[in-house]
């Protein structure tokens, strides 16, 4: 089978096609065939090395993809040959607060990830996709989607008609805009482009801020809620951008903390608003499996479609990278297995 392969040292240059024996199922394993998967900002961090710099390599990149069950090993009861999937991100992860260990056993570093044509699975690895989705859809959920489920829905501490701050027009922040007025909130979007914004607004969300032309983007939140401050800020910048989500929020307010793209450290992050407001800070790590067949059924049910930017082929991998670093893309970057 063909698979890329982080291949001896990191760098994307190392990023290369190479064959692998195919895979046969064993007892209680289930063979997918990937028909697609998709990019994060985490697999251009662990393609370069820093994510995870003592990875073992040779590495298969990618932690999120969607395919169909082609082989089933003896004992399987959960899948069927035919049925579609999703990988769970954590494969050991299936429900409540994760151990450790759980946190370790993840697809895309260290166990080899979704860029492949065939990977084996434990029949419990897996979840059905949702019907009304393309595999290039389906393969968006895994972490993005998830991840943004989770700041949501799970820990956003939220009620119909709060307000929602989302920053940015990635794939997790789109998935936030989405199941934010799915749960009916008010949202807030920030962006850099007049045109992503205008997007965004087609997409829901009720009031846009352009944080080139108004960089004090946290004082326009404040306006806008008449200075009470926003429920909960999705914050995918990190550190520099963090004292602005805090001076957004109202008291009691959350934010919830998933990207590192503007920095993981700060000497400069003033703690008194959170100690004198009462704000929460809730670090998100993506979900469990239980996690993901709640969401799958609310995408089911509520008719949501992932918002694909681009979809590369599988010998346009390189391409779909760079175009992953430059960040222009508007949701997410697929590739076609």
């Amino acid at each position: 089978m063909k698979v890329y392969e982080i291949q001896n040292q990191f760098g994307l240059e190392n990023l290369k096609i190479s064959e692998r024996p195919d895979p046969v199922p064993v007892q209680g394993e289930v063979l997918v065939r990937f028909r697609a998967a998709s990019l994060n900002y985490r697999d251009y961090l662990m393609a370069i090395g820093r994510y995870n710099p003592k990875q073992k390599l040779p590495l298969i990149p990618l932690s999120d993809g969607a395919g169909e069950v082609v082989q089933v090993g003896p004992g399987v009861t959960r899948w069927k040959i035919g049925d579609k999937v999703c990988a769970n991100f954590a494969q050991t992860w299936f429900d409540g607060a994760p151990e450790k260990d759980m946190l370790k056993n993840t697809l895309g570093g260290p166990l080899d990830g979704t860029l492949c044509e065939y990977r084996i699975f434990r029949e419990e690895g897996l979840v059905l996709m949702p019907e009304n989705l393309s595999f290039a859809e389906a393969s968006t959920l895994p972490c993005a989607a998830l991840t943004a489920y989770t700041a949501i829905v799970t820990h956003g501490n939220i009620q119909p008609g709060a307000t929602v701050v989302v920053q940015g027009t990635g794939g997790v922040s789109i998935f936030a805009l989405q199941f934010a007025k799915m749960m009916g909130c008010r949202v807030i979007a920030t962006s850099s482009s007049e045109e992503k914004l205008a997007k965004v607004k087609e997409l829901g969300a009720d009031e846009v801020i352009n944080y080139n032309e108004k960089t004090n983007w946290d004082r326009e939140v404040r306006k806008i809620t008449e200075m009470k401050g926003a429920d909960l800020v999705i914050e995918v910048g990190g550190a520099g951008t963090l004292q602005k989500s805090i001076s957004s929020t109202k008291p009691w307010g959350t934010i919830a903390l998933i990207g590192v793209l503007a920095g993981g450290e700060s000497n400069n992050l003033s703690l008194f608003p959170i100690l004198m407001q009462g704000i929460r800070i809730q670090g998100i790590i993506v979900g469990s499996k239980r996690n993901f067949e709640d969401m799958n059924l609310a995408i089911n049910t509520n008719k949501i479609k992932p918002v694909v930017d681009q979809i590369y082929s599988f010998e346009e991998v390189p391409k779909a990278f760079e175009s992953l670093k430059a960040g222009k893309h508007f949701g997410k970057i697929c590739i076609e297995i």
